[in-house]
Order: C-alpha cells, then sequence, then structure tokens
C-alpha cells in the first residue's frame, strides 16, 4: 500500500532530519537549535497545515485562487507558475517534486515529462474549464496520497530556513533571534508554528516579497517579537505575525488582501497553539 510506504519513509525521514548534523554555515548557524518532531507530532502538523490551506478537503489539493496568477497544489498550497509568469512570490512546487523524486514517490508520468517544468495552464480560466478532468484528478490522487512526504518536505524547508534567517538577521539581534527559536523549536506547538509561517508567508528574505519595502516573513516576525513577563514564545509569536501582517494587508496595493485575506490569515494564526496530548505524543 502506498500509503503505508510513504508512512515508514515519513518516519525514517523525521529521525533522519532530525538526527543530521550538517557542517554548512546555516547548520552552524542552528547548532544549538533542535526543531524536533516525532513521527506523530509531524503527522499532526501535516494535518493541521492541510486543514489551514485545504480545510482538509481533497478537492483543494489542486485548486486556483481567484486573483492569483497561479494555481495552488498540495497540504502546503505549493505555488506553481506557468510559463512566462515572473510572480512576486517563492516558487515552492518544483522544489517538492525534486524532494518527492529522491524519495522514490510515484509521480504521474505526464507531470514528470514536463519540459520545461511549469504549470500547464496559462491562467485561471484556462484551469477551470479543464478541472475536473484526467490530468487534475490523477494530480489530486497523487498529493493526496503523498501527503506525508509534503509534511516532511516542509520540515526540512523550515529547517533549513532557520539559518537563512539568522544569516540574515542584524548581528544585534541574533542572541535574541537564536533564543526565541531555541525556545520556539522545543515544542510541537512552537514547530508547528515556524513550519506553518514558513510555508505560509516564507522566510522573509526574498526582496520581491515587499510592499513599501516591508517584509511579512518569518525574520520579520521574529524581529516584531516582543518580550512580556508571563508570555510565552509561542504567544509571543502568533501576536508578532498578526502585527507584521496586517502591515502587509495595509501596505497592499490590491483592496482583497485587506477585505478578504487578512481575516482568514489572522483567524490562522489563531491556531498556533500546544496541540492536545493526544497530538503530541
Amino acid at each position: 500500500m502506498i500509503l503505508n510506504r510513504v508512512v515508514r519513509l515519513l518516519a525514517a525521514l523525521s529521525f533522519l532530519v532530525l538526527a543530521a548534523c550538517d557542517s554548512g554555515p546555516e547548520s552552524r548557524e542552528t547548532e544549538d537549535i533542535r526543531l524536533t518532531l516525532t513521527p506523530a507530532q509531524l503527522h499532526w502538523v501535516g494535518a493541521q497545515i492541510f486543514r489551514n490551506e485545504c480545510a482538509s478537503r481533497r478537492e483543494c489539493l489542486v485548486h486556483w485562487n481567484e486573483g492569483e496568477a497561479f494555481p495552488s497544489l498540495g497540504i502546503g498550497h505549493f505555488i506553481w507558475y506557468p510559463k512566462g509568469v515572473d510572480g512576486k512570490f517563492v516558487e515552492s512546487f518544483p522544489p517538492l517534486i525534486e524532494f518527492m523524486e529522491e524519495h522514490d514517490a510515484p509521480i504521474p508520468e505526464w507531470l514528470e515529462s514536463l519540459d520545461p517544468f511549469d504549470a500547464p495552464w496559462p491562467d485561471r480560466a484556462t484551469f477551470l474549464q479543464v478541472d475536473p478532468g484526467p490530468r487534475t484528478e490523477q494530480l489530486r490522487d497523487f498529493l493526496s496520497q503523498t501527503r506525508g512526504l509534503q509534511a516532511a518536505f516542509i520540515f526540512q524547508r523550515t529547517r533549513l530556513a532557520l539559518g537563512r534567517v539568522l544569516q540574515a538577521a542584524p548581528s544585534s539581534e541574533l542572541p535574541r533571534l537564536r533564543k526565541t527559536l531555541v525556545e520556539l523549536s522545543a515544542t510541537p506547538g512552537g514547530a508547528y508554528a515556524l513550519m506553518d509561517y514558513v510555508n505560509f508567508k516564507g522566510e522573509g528574505l526574498a526582496e520581491s516579497e515587499r510592499y513599501h519595502g516591508e517584509g511579512w516573513g518569518l525574520l520579520q516576525v521574529l524581529l516584531e517579537m516582543r518580550s512580556m513577563p508571563d508570555v510565552t514564545a509561542l504567544d509571543a509569536f502568533r501576536q508578532a505575525a498578526g502585527r507584521v501582517l496586517t502591515r502587509r494587508a495595509e501596505n497592499a496595493p490590491r483592496a482583497i488582501e485587506r477585505e478578504r485575506w487578512l481575516p482568514g490569515w489572522l483567524r490562522r494564526l489563531e491556531t498556533y497553539r500546544e496541540p492536545p496530548a493526544s497530538g503530541s505524543s
């Protein structure tokens, strides 16, 4: 069974990623940060992200949001640009497929044969004309069967992002940011918040991801965090993310971000809490 194989591979991946001891500069930046999750906790985080992005609905695994120039795929709504679209946001679906290939996932033949690897629909109207169809349904089946691998990909992406974020941070802020990441990465709820936010709004390093010169990724949230008595790192992260995303919506050139997207973003942040005991075992 594909699902059973994915579960076994997920367990192996989570162990290997957690135990790995890399020698690059990113790992040196994060050598005192232990982003630790058991396979059960990683499954819980993946389910949370799937709920956030897709309301856990299979049909949403291949989707094209109104107002966007690209389709969103998988539990993390990974971005995939069509040919000729030079988007503002960091593309994440092609790296996911590379990760899948490295771990022998059963990628649909038509998907593997794309050259160049661009989304095969030029715009949302074209996508809606062919969906549902053989290709989109096959792609949904594939993405439904590999949800565990997608969670492992997000985990790996986040772990690498922590080093890049610390490298880009002002030197005067490094001790505070490193301490914050140590505290966040030590609990399932904090690890979930880091993973979801990196997947959701990125690292905050890309110059293209700015409005009026202000970013909205993980780096900006960490810099926005304020130390307050009796406030956990996770609570402070959630509050800071709310301020950063509100600022993004206020700076956005399109009203849709303020009027439609911001309320959903803020509701999403409310899930950044420690899981029930059953989800953290």
